[in-house]
């Protein structure tokens, strides 16, 4: 159970309140019934450990909150407890202060409080870089912590960066290799001149699930402060980890894997000589996701000649002249507020269900009437009430609607697995559909033109679901709205869409390693970068090319459309122009009005728009008060039959676990109707 809170908590801590916090939400007060469950224990899991400077006191965490008790052991008081999850505690050097880990300000982020618990404050101040496991420099002024950061996968990579005890935005002291092999750990050398930290240095730049840990994962880095240089101090077979100088300078304690065990090392730091110290401590977590660390965070006694850690639920002290090791017994009362959890009535099965992930939504130029993707096929809709029809009776997917801007045509792509993907054109008056595309291929994102009479899309290679087979000459190409020989004009880029003189194709495309809005003209020449970002992942620039829609971390902004010479850098949080979110939760399949009005967009079932008076102050026709965003939208309101086999079926001879008290029935028959259950 211990483990499975803890687990739970970093998950929590490392994902969800790594995206943006919510001003309506305090980790300390949970909404709904709750109550408070009390639990004494004498051991506990993954419990991160210090010892104070004058080696009296021992401060450690268990089930994210922190305790402190004397150093050989006893009852330990509590000094930070609550829901918040608190850990990693750290004694600073002159014994006043303990720094933690604590994701009380809804993200994870340094605090500081007094050695008697008083006077909790948070040093850092991250809504999405998280940090944890900080430690002090020797002059008590600094904390140098890891910073998460991630790329295109939830996991990430770490640097360490030093904070100022008084706060501020910290300074960057590592830098990553990438966005997916992490680096964490760090300790300060007794001097303040070295920074040890652990890093993945396996075969990269992936974060590999198969890795092998009689190899080398880990290995021990030192960076030198003073000139900046960075040298591997320990690794090898089994690798290296969660490093800890001792504090006479002249040893490294550290953690390897041998064979099945992980072992506690120790180096000389002149010689390099290294040699186990004890090899039955609990699994570390070399091959996984360990954003938290290695292994939990250990200690010397301040005479050189111990090391306390915890191993296997208990705290245990290691003599390092005997290497005789000891239990240091405790026992903790934790009381853990626990919330009431949410049940509802579900139907095991239905006849009919409501979809609820509308996808690739597009609104017709007279707003009446929208298209969209589910479960395979392409529907229309007319607003705000109509019942949702399919555009055609085939069996081929169908995806990615768009209709033209004078309303006569829907454009769309389709795919069977014999055919390939195709390009059709819908008469909308007539339900009548021809194909434009005389090849077979991969494609994506077809757009009209402003006049109606071409179309731009992309076509690509191919994929390991799909195959590779005619993905030949993949690139962005145009074609007349009444068929014919395509014209490829890039061979790069992807969602392009004509701008509002035709004259040019905004494509989505990468500048480094920013992604970037780009055009083009129609030979694909006279490149131009107008945006560049981190981490917007759509660009919707509108119809009449006043104004720049985009996505980043699931929300929907709206900007004016500057065109410059240089690449403007684009984000959610930028200051230098007008910038609003339109979106209150989230938003996707962004995409404006015809005459660019409206922002549109969905999420799950539902449509919503929001006009550009109702956004900024300066638009014209804007009300005195900006109304906030809306909280619900049109209902789609698409049902569709649910799958249902056919005919009976019989499991004889199986052993049937029936939920009634403990009885078992072996060798018995299960009778299933469809797909119900009718007899055992």
């Amino acid at each position: 159970m211990n483990r499975l809170y803890l687990l739970l908590s970093v998950l929590i801590s490392s994902c969800a309140f790594g995206q943006q916090k919510s001003s309506g939400w305090n980790v300390e007060k949970p909404l709904g019934p709750s109550k408070i469950v009390s639990v004494t224990t004498d051991e506990g899991t993954w419990m991160n450990i210090d010892v104070s400077p004058d080696g009296k006191e021992i401060v450690f965490d268990l089930l994210g909150d922190i305790y402190k008790m004397p150093v050989t052991g006893g009852r330990a008081t509590l000094l930070a407890g609550g829901l918040a999850f608190e850990v990693q505690p750290r004694f600073s050097p002159n014994g006043k202060y303990i720094s933690y880990t604590s994701d009380k300000n809804g993200g994870d982020n340094i605090w500081v409080m007094n050695i008697d618990g008083t006077d909790k404050h948070a040093v850092s101040n991250e809504s999405f870089r998280l940090l944890n496991n900080a430690v002090w420099t020797p002059d008590n002024q600094y904390l140098i912590a890891r910073k998460h950061f991630t790329g295109t996968r939830s996991l990430g990579a770490g640097e360490m960066w030093m904070y100022h005890i008084s706060g501020g935005e910290g300074v960057q002291l590592t830098k990553r290799k990438n966005d997916q092999q992490d680096a964490g750990e760090p300790a300060v050398s007794p001097d303040g001149k070295y920074i040890y930290y652990s890093e993945d240095v396996s075969p990269g730049p992936y974060f590999q699930y198969n890795k092998d840990p009689n190899g080398e994962i880990y290995a021990i880095k030192r960076l030198n402060r003073e000139t900046g240089e960075t040298e591997n101090i320990a690794g090898g077979t089994g690798g290296a980890f969660r490093p800890q100088p001792s504090p006479d300078g002249r040893m490294l304690a550290f953690v390897k894997r041998v064979r099945l065990k992980s072992v506690l090392y120790l180096q000389d730091l002149s010689s390099g000589e290294e040699w186990p110290v004890y090899d039955d401590l609990s699994r570390d977590q070399q091959e996984t996701w360990a954003v938290f660390g290695v292994y939990p965070g250990f200690a010397w006694t301040p005479d050189n000649r111990a090391i306390i850690f915890y191993a296997k639920g208990k705290i245990r002290k290691l003599d390092i002249n005997s290497q005789l090791v000891s239990e240091i017994p405790f026992e903790a009362t934790s009381s853990q507020t626990i919330t009431e959890a949410l049940h509802f009535d579900h139907k095991v099965f239905s006849d009919n269900f409501n979809v609820k992930m509308i996808r690739q939504l597009t609104t017709s130029p007279d707003g009446k009437m929208v298209a969209f993707n589910a479960a395979g096929y392409i529907y229309t809709k007319e607003l705000p009430n109509g019942e949702p029809k399919r555009i055609t009776n085939g069996t081929d997917f169908e995806f990615e609607p768009e209709f033209s801007p004078d309303g006569k045509w829907l454009i769309y792509v389709n795919w069977n697995d014999e055919n390939k993907g195709s390009l059709n054109k819908l008469d909308i008056r007539s339900g009548r559909v021809s194909s434009l595309t005389t090849e077979k291929g991969f494609y994506y994102s077809p757009r009209f033109s402003n006049k109606s009479d071409k179309i731009v899309y992309r076509k690509g290679t191919g994929n390991n679901s799909l195959g590779y087979t005619y993905g030949k000459n993949p690139g962005i190409y145009v074609i007349s709205v009444n068929g014919g020989s395509p014209v490829k004009i890039s061979d790069n880029g992807i969602r392009p869409m004509f701008n509002a003189s035709d004259s040019r194709i905004f494509f989505q495309g990468r500048d480094g390693e920013k992604k970037a809005l780009k055009s083009m003209d129609l030979n694909g020449d006279n490149i131009r970068t107008h945006y560049v970002s981190q981490y917007a992942n759509q660009f919707v620039p509108s119809p009449d090319g006043k104004w720049l829609a985009f996505t980043e971390l699931f929300n929907a902004y709206i900007t004016p459309l500057v065109n410059t010479s240089n690449a403007l850098e684009l984000s959610a949080e930028n200051k230098a122009l007008p910038l609003t979110r339109v979106t209150r939760d989230a938003g996707t399949y962004i995409h404006w009005s015809r005459d660019s009005k409206k922002l549109n967009w969905t999420l799950g079932p539902q449509y919503f728009s929001r006009e550009i008076k109702n956004s900024f102050s300066f638009a014209e026709g804007a009300p005195r008060n900006i109304p906030p965003a809306d909280s619900t939208g049109t209902e789609i309101g698409l049902k569709l039959a649910s799958d249902a086999p056919s005919g009976k079926i019989a499991f004889t001879n199986t052993r049937i676990i029936t939920m009634k008290g403990d009885e078992v029935i072996e060798n018995g028959t299960i009778v299933i109707d469809k797909n119900r259950i009718v007899a055992v």
